[in-house]
């Protein structure tokens, strides 16, 4: 049985300790650093399956850590902060967060998004050789090797940005409300989830337009939601 190590970054050591042994009586291998200089360090030093950053930390923020963190990689991140204003959590997921959770928090909701967000993780993570794929115009789904490709050359997404996409691939020409993709990408009910999923949706254009303000791919269908042009 796999033990996954989870990194958790924050500067206040009460939080960071009480978050260890929750992870811990999980069965997770933990890992701990007290700024983003010290969860980048350690990083690159072990496997690591998922992070918990705090936003506001000393010498490097949970901000300026996931940009640098989605520069190499896609490892899950779980941003936590003290501000509860909507700008603060797209701020965090235009970066490339996967999941936002604001203190104070109960400590199994946590333990619940963790959860969820290694079932990502993983699935996303099973390579086979043989090869299935579903072309729409420049874009090919390997749905084996959860890979999306643009013009031949494989797009850095992250586990969320992957999902989305891949509905939408598998789905061509269909229109699917925000909260229909909100309650199937993040397998849980939709709360006031227009903004969370508006930014995804942007990161993705970002990554597979040429002109992410007149996509190809990706359309708006007013009043109703999004879909992919066949």
């Amino acid at each position: 049985m796999t033990t996954f190590t989870i990194l958790v970054a924050d500067d206040d050591q009460d939080i960071a300790d009480g978050i260890e042994i929750y992870l811990k009586n999980e069965g997770y291998h933990v890992l701990k650093a007290s700024n983003g200089l010290e969860a980048i360090e350690l990083l690159d030093q072990h496997e690591v399956h998922l992070m918990v950053l705090d936003i506001m930390m000393p010498k490097m923020d949970g901000i300026t850590a996931t940009f640098k963190i989605r520069s190499k990689g896609n490892v899950p991140i779980i941003m936590l902060s003290a501000k509860g204003e909507e700008s603060d959590k797209i701020h965090g997921l235009s970066v490339g967060a996967d999941d936002y959770v604001t203190k104070p928090f109960h400590p199994m909701e946590l333990m619940a998004r963790v959860k969820s967000q290694l079932r990502r993780y993983i699935q996303l993570g099973t390579y086979n050789e043989h090869e299935q794929e579903i072309r729409i115009d420049g874009l090919t789904l390997n749905q084996l090797a959860k890979e999306i490709a643009l013009d031949g050359t494989a797009i850095r997404f992250t586990p969320i940005e992957y999902k989305i996409t891949e509905l939408f691939m598998l789905n061509p020409g269909r229109v699917f409300s925000i909260d229909e993709i909100y309650e199937r990408v993040w397998r849980e009910q939709a709360y006031n989830a227009d903004n969370i999923v508006a930014v995804h949706i942007r990161k993705i254009r970002e990554k597979i337009e040429v002109d992410p303000k007149k996509p190809r791919y990706i359309k708006v269908v007013w009043g109703i939601g999004y879909k992919m042009e066949k």
